[in-house]
């Protein structure tokens, strides 16, 4: 779901359980392909759906389609496993807006099928 440059995604795909080596692995060819991208180290954190690793990353938007103006977006994303699935779900908004709570609320609330 996006709407301007707030979006929710999230991509579930089978495989092997995400580790830390892996998830720092897909940060490092996040930030070789994107100049403005910077991301803190992984950490796991633990959530209802089970454990996870969390990285808060910024990069710049796409040119708006009219002002041609980009905007800082800060970004939540969520690494989780479980019986050979794997999602990634990233939570975004403009640098600076207050979505903690929504975040949050919207993190927990993931759940396998």
């Amino acid at each position: 779901f996006q709407d301007k440059n707030n979006r929710i995604r999230i991509i579930v795909s089978n495989g092997p359980a995400f580790t830390a080596a892996s998830v720092r692995a897909d940060i490092a060819a996040l930030k070789s392909s994107n100049a403005t991208f910077q991301a803190t180290t992984p950490a796991p954190v633990s959530l209802p759906a089970g454990p996870a690793y969390k990285v808060s990353y910024s990069t710049e938007s796409g040119p708006d389609p009219v002002t041609n103006k980009r905007v800082t977006l800060a970004v939540d994303r969520y690494y989780l496993s479980k019986g050979g699935k794997r999602a990634i779900v990233d939570l975004g908004a403009p640098k600076g807006v207050d979505n903690v709570d929504a975040f949050r609320m919207i993190s927990r609330s993931f759940r396998w099928r």
